[in-house]
């Protein structure tokens, strides 16, 4: 059933009320000493957050491309590995492959290193000099990237297999093909799934601070840990959660309806 035209142009409330709350906050933020000391100890965690954000959704989007490209091979090999890879990363927990890379993989990554480079005379690495930024990092892209995969897989499927043949038939190679036909197509399809990943891995960065990683979350754990004041403290975590989240969220939905338009016309 189509929505009707009154549904299309039906008010965001939520949002309204999520505004409301969201401005009542910054009030006591501004207007209040103690939520501005809060606010100031926890913005030394927001760019940690957003740094760990940022690098491992690049590092995550790449791989889940190369995935994405396997899984879709000629080369049974190449599929079956790709598939078992993004299937077995898929029923992992975050939390779990995170203490799982920063306790296990990032020893024996480790003793690799020292393994390959003790003939060459280097000195061996310690597996305390590998910083739990990094392998909570590596665990957000590895955990990540399998679930990108499948958005990738997904775009990339969508394209009406005539074109392809068309693109053959005309002498494009598969380089060719890939960026010129299949790849600006698939975009619109996978860019508002890949958005909503990026939004998730906002949330899921919270993790980090199992590790003892200074993010926003670890930030507010000590700090209402030294003033007793949790009900400020997370209310000020809360509120920077929800308005990098939120602020995303609508963004990637004027992205969303601007592709639409282009799309229409």
């Amino acid at each position: 059933m189509n929505p009707s035209p009154q549904q299309g142009r039906e008010f965001p409330w939520w949002l309204l009320m999520a505004a409301g709350i969201a401005a009542y906050l910054m009030y006591r933020v501004v207007a209040d000493d103690l939520y501005s000391r809060i606010l100031i100890t926890l913005s030394k965690g927001i760019w940690v957050t957003i740094f760990v954000t940022l690098v491992a959704f690049a590092m995550a989007t790449g791989a889940g491309l190369l995935l994405a490209l396997g899984s879709m091979s000629r080369f049974t090999v190449l599929r079956q590995l790709a598939r078992f890879y993004i299937e077995i990363i898929r029923g992992v927990p975050m939390m779990v492959l995170l203490l799982y890379v920063a306790f296990v993989l990032a020893p024996a990554m480790v003793a690799a290193w020292n393994w390959l480079t003790g003939p060459i005379g280097l000195d061996p690495a310690r597996t305390r000099d590998f910083s739990l930024m990094w392998r909570a990092i590596i665990a957000l892209t590895i955990g990540y990237s399998a679930f990108i995969a499948e958005v990738f897989r997904a775009g990339l499927q969508s394209i009406d297999p005539g074109q392809i043949e068309a693109a053959k038939a005309l002498g494009l190679s598969g380089w060719q093909r890939f960026r010129h036909i299949v790849f600006p197509q698939a975009i619109r399809t996978i860019m508002p799934p890949l958005g909503n990943d990026f939004i998730a891995m906002i949330k899921d960065s919270s993790l980090v601070s199992v590790l003892g990683v200074y993010d926003i979350t670890q930030a507010g754990k000590i700090t209402a840990a030294g003033n007793f004041r949790y009900f400020e403290t997370y209310n000020v975590v809360a509120l920077i959660y929800l308005i990098m989240t939120v602020s995303l969220s609508l963004l990637m939905r004027r992205i969303e309806k601007r592709m639409r338009r282009n799309e229409q016309r």
